[in-house]
């Protein structure tokens, strides 16, 4: 008997494609600078934009109950654009050099015009969000814009540690990508049926958290040519994830005497890389990932009990599906 495949992405997004539309249009509006410069940058930045999954999960909750307001997309486009701000600036933190197989922002520019248009769009998200009169998505989009640069913080932090524990690395996936998600679930359902807020938050935590799991795993698991990184990208900036961490305790000394060969190289082989992630996987590092990522995932869809059933709220449900099981 056939498992069943997960769900794509589309199949999340039917619901609400069309105010997709609608968002990506706003996004557009908001955008230019009246600045030849900061407006190729900007044209740019936005022919790099992912797949709208945050603003998806905002416009979901939004209709659960059935009462979506047109607010709802102008915020959408606001946490797409706070969204690839932090993006711009991870990539020129880190240097690194290509997302999505096209060269960052930094690499095709400069490291300053990286930081300058990153802190452009989350001025600009502000300024958009004050538009609608309200505090309360000031406040919350501030809250989270806060907390993804303590994640940031923590991440710089961790470089060339192999002492962050597991409860490091759940404070810096709480930060870095559940504050972003809840912050989007919890601003659909406040302005859709608004009893639906506090559970739709903790679900966009749950789910961010299951999320940022399952792409440090892939980072493992998957080749270059779906992610559009290389494989072990992690591994090669000495950045410690939840594989490794649930592996090092498992290791032998021999085998944690290569996992530090690696972290000491400034510039790992493919071969040293490849070493590292077999000995993970031999030490069930992946497995225990995968577990936690499910676990987080169960949390989510608990979250989504006694919601007001519908279109919206079934494809929330597939979003779990689609985070857990995703392969890029």
């Amino acid at each position: 008997m056939f498992e069943a495949a997960p769900p794509t992405l589309q199949v999340v997004k039917e619901p609400v494609a069309q105010r997709l539309e609608d968002v990506e249009a706003a996004i557009l509006s908001m955008v230019p600078a009246d600045y030849e410069a900061t407006d190729q940058v900007n044209d740019y930045i936005l022919s790099l934009r992912g797949k709208l999954f945050r603003p998806t999960l905002l416009l979901l909750a939004n209709g659960v109950g059935d009462r979506p307001s047109e607010k709802a997309v102008r915020l959408a486009a606001v946490v797409e654009l706070i969204h690839v701000a932090t993006l711009v600036h991870d990539d020129a933190v880190d240097h690194s050099v290509r997302r999505r197989g096209l060269p960052t922002v930094n690499a095709q520019f400069s490291h300053q015009v990286a930081i300058i248009m990153g802190d452009y769009l989350y001025s600009r998200a502000l300024m958009e969000a004050a538009l609608l009169g309200d505090v309360d998505p000031i406040y919350i989009l501030g809250y989270a814009a806060n907390r993804m640069t303590v994640g940031e913080m923590r991440q710089l932090m961790s470089h060339d540690s192999l002492t962050f524990s597991e409860a490091d690395y759940v404070r810096l996936c709480e930060c870095k990508t559940a504050a972003l998600m809840a912050a989007a679930c919890e601003l659909g359902g406040m302005y859709g049926l608004g009893v639906t807020r506090e559970p739709l938050r903790e679900f966009g935590f749950n789910l961010g958290m299951a999320f940022q799991i399952t792409d440090d795993l892939l980072d493992y698991t998957v080749s270059a040519d779906v992610t559009g990184k290389p494989s072990g990208q992690d591994l090669r900036e000495h950045k410690v994830t939840l594989p490794l961490i649930a592996a090092l305790g498992e290791m032998s000394a021999a085998q944690r005497d290569i996992v530090r060969q690696l972290f000491r190289d400034p510039a790992p082989t493919d071969d040293a890389v490849r070493s590292v992630i077999e000995t993970v996987a031999r030490n069930g590092g992946l497995e225990y990932a995968r577990a936690r990522g499910e676990e987080y995932g169960d949390r989510a869809r608990e979250r989504l009990d006694g919601l007001p059933v519908g279109d919206c709220l079934d494809a929330l449900h597939a979003a779990v599906d689609f985070v857990t099981q995703r392969q890029s």
